[in-house]
């Protein structure tokens, strides 16, 4: 088995080495992106098919954030004992198999069971890949790491094209199958890859840093929470427009489903564009001013994504979200990991991940007691709060 930096020293690691892991761990994200979008774009279709109110979908729904949740303390734990790389080839096992399970239910109890199991591929895939991620980072002392979530975002946009474009041609059993039988293919042939290599060694200056002897005191632990609250006000909005995006067109705005669908793929393409040039972005702007620019950008587009009586207003809306919320989710994450390091990366990507998943079924809730626009402005609201948060944690995110 090849092994990357296996004596620490900064030199030993073939550029070359590092640039196939690269491309390697890029794939999973990309799978990641288009499996999860292959499935909420069917979501109008599985809500038919279960006969679920709004709560009760939500409900449903918050089955992938228990699942997620639970698994992604579990699964750093795993990770730190077994190696973020085998942990992320069994996650994409079970991601690819479970995401067929949704459309073979015929009731609300037993899709939030079904979902469940899908969280816990979700959850598990997304902390094994970061935790690879975030080590591939270090070891190239370079910001790549909008890039990886820049692959998360173009997965998406091709999942959610494929799924307008068949929505109409095929059941959501044959979709999600078909969805299955490509995770597990790219799975087998990146996960082959992926093995082969252990996960590159921190740099001298790192280990010292960061070993596990590392303390923090009770100033840091609560910076580092505070960068998971950003992560977690922006990943709700991208949670919300998943789930409840392609609903709001068609039921509100009375769109095809195939326009439908192309809302969450509006969203996802401005978000990989937003990501692509994120680090451009980041050493023009710096830290600071990409979190309270892009902030303030989702919250004014989220406005019009929800409000708009007009469905081409409500598409430039969601792109404009995703605009703004590209790389805050990114930066945060940087942000507690310089604070704490690897400890710091895993509380604030959870705390992240935590508001994709329970953001969907907040949203249910609110749309049955007030309706499903009024409940989608509250995405605006916590992106203008990751705005204001970023704001006052100016001093602490130096540019």
């Amino acid at each position: 088995m090849p092994q990357i930096n296996k004596t620490g020293t900064d030199n030993t690691t073939p550029d070359n080495t590092l640039t196939r892991l690269r491309v390697i761990i890029t794939a999973f994200f990309a799978l990641d992106g288009f499996l999860f979008a292959g499935w909420v774009v069917r979501i109008p279709a599985i809500k038919d098919q279960t006969h679920a109110s709004a709560s009760t979908l939500g409900l449903a729904l918050l089955g992938v954030s228990v699942g997620a949740v639970l698994t992604m303390i579990i699964t750093g734990r795993l990770c730190r004992r077994y190696g973020s790389h085998p942990i992320t080839v069994i996650c994409g096992v079970l991601l690819s198999l479970s995401i067929a399970l949704p459309p073979l239910t015929h009731s609300a109890p037993a899709l939030g069971a079904a979902l469940f199991v899908l969280g816990v591929g979700y959850g598990g895939l997304n902390v094994a890949m970061n935790s690879a991620a975030v080590d591939l980072v270090a070891a190239l002392r370079r910001p790549v790491m909008p890039s990886f979530h820049a692959a998360f975002s173009l997965g998406g946009v091709v999942g959610a094209g494929l799924g307008g474009l068949v929505a109409g041609q095929l059941s959501p059993t044959r979709h999600l199958l078909g969805l299955t039988v490509i995770g597990l293919l790219v799975t087998a042939v990146a996960g082959r890859a992926l093995l082969r290599y252990e996960a590159p060694a921190p740099p001298d200056h790192m280990r010292h840093e960061e070993g596990p002897e590392r303390r923090l005191d009770g100033r840091t632990r609560g910076l580092v929470v505070v960068f998971g609250l950003i992560a977690l006000c922006t990943a709700y909005g991208e949670g919300a427009l998943a789930d409840w995006g392609a609903l709001h067109l068609e039921q509100d705005l009375d769109a095809h489903p195939g326009v439908a669908a192309a809302g969450f793929s509006c969203f996802a393409l401005a978000m990989t564009i937003g990501r692509l040039s994120g680090t451009a972005l980041l050493e023009r702007l710096g830290r600071t001013r990409t979190l309270v620019a892009g902030g303030t950008t989702a919250a004014l587009g989220m406005l019009i994504g929800s409000l708009a009586p007009s469905v081409w207003a409500v598409l430039l809306g969601f792109a404009v979200t995703g605009l703004g919320l590209a790389n805050i989710f990114p930066v945060a994450i940087e942000r507690a990991g310089a604070l704490a390091g690897p400890s710091g990366v895993a509380t604030a990507s959870t705390l992240g991940y935590g508001g994709m998943l329970l953001g969907p079924p907040a949203i249910g809730f609110m749309a049955d007691w007030y309706s499903l626009p009024v409940a989608l402005t509250s995405v605006a609201a916590l992106a203008a709060a990751a705005a204001l948060i970023g704001f006052a944690t100016r001093h602490v995110a130096v540019d």
